[in-house]
């Protein structure tokens, strides 16, 4: 899938993956992806609930088997004011 900006947050655990989402998003357009790469399994849920509380949309989610950790890939289209 197609993004126009890309955030690693492979390490981090909660809620640094969200912080740094919410700051990535604020420097696209609305209508823009963002893909967030994270091993954090507690940021599928985590994810979930804050496009659900801001309007942001996960159109595309997958989980990666890698080495050490499982990936999990999120595009996120942000919300258009």
């Amino acid at each position: 899938m197609e993004f126009n900006k890309e955030l690693d947050a492979r390490g981090l655990n909660c809620p640094l993956p969200i912080l740094r989402c919410k700051k990535s998003l604020a420097e696209i357009e609305g209508g823009q992806v963002l893909k967030v790469t994270a091993t954090d399994p507690g940021s599928v849920k985590d994810f979930q609930a804050f496009c659900r509380q801001t309007g942001h949309e996960i159109v595309e989610f997958a989980e990666v088997e890698a080495t050490p950790k499982k990936e999990f890939v999120f595009h996120i289209r942000k919300r258009i004011s």
